[in-house]
């Protein structure tokens, strides 16, 4: 959690500071490579174990700890600074380089995701508070509750085919979002 706390820190700061078109332009490739990983996170996952040496404690390595570690901070930096699909990041991420099953990842990102945004919204709130748009601020709010509280729910009765399959749903849809966005 430190990681993403850090992260979530360090991507509202870039929010404050940098040009709006630096993350437009990287946030769909940042997605394409999370839905590769969720795409493909059982094969990647066994890859990443069987070079451990001890499929059963993978995430003791101490090299893939460090790089899960890394990853997880970068993706709070997304999540500090651009929200969308941070949890689809974090889902493959998690999905590959701990062991368990994706609604572990999958329950592990609610709590990351929490994290990054809520200190987010109190670096939004400390250091920009004349800026922030709140209309979009309760949309966003209320959205991502129902959909954490209606995702978890869903997320521990489905079969990891199928939460791989709707999280890859979900992603290819906020790709052509963002996409689309780009476009214009």
């Amino acid at each position: 959690m430190p990681a993403s706390l850090l992260g979530g820190i360090t991507g509202a700061w870039l929010l404050l500071h940098l040009p709006e078109k630096v993350f437009y332009y990287a946030a769909p490739i940042l997605i394409v490579v999370a839905l590769l990983m969720v795409l493909f996170q059982p094969k990647l996952q066994r890859w990443v174990q069987d070079r451990a040496g001890n499929p059963e404690h993978a995430i003791h390595d101490k090299r893939h700890t460090v790089i899960l570690v890394v990853l997880v901070y970068l993706a709070g930096v997304y999540g500090g600074y651009f929200v969308a699909a941070q949890g689809i990041l974090l889902v493959g991420i998690l999905g590959v380089f701990m062991t368990g099953t994706i609604q572990n990842a999958n329950a592990m990102k609610n709590i990351l995701v929490l994290a990054v945004n809520v200190v987010a919204a109190c670096s939004y709130l400390l250091f920009a508070f004349g800026r922030i748009e709140w209309p979009v601020v309760a949309v966003i709010a209320v959205s991502s509750l129902i959909g954490g509280l209606v995702g978890s729910k869903v997320g521990r009765r489905l079969k990891p085919l199928a939460l791989r399959i709707v999280i890859f749903a979900l992603g290819i849809v906020a790709l052509g979002f963002m996409i689309a966005n780009l476009l214009k």
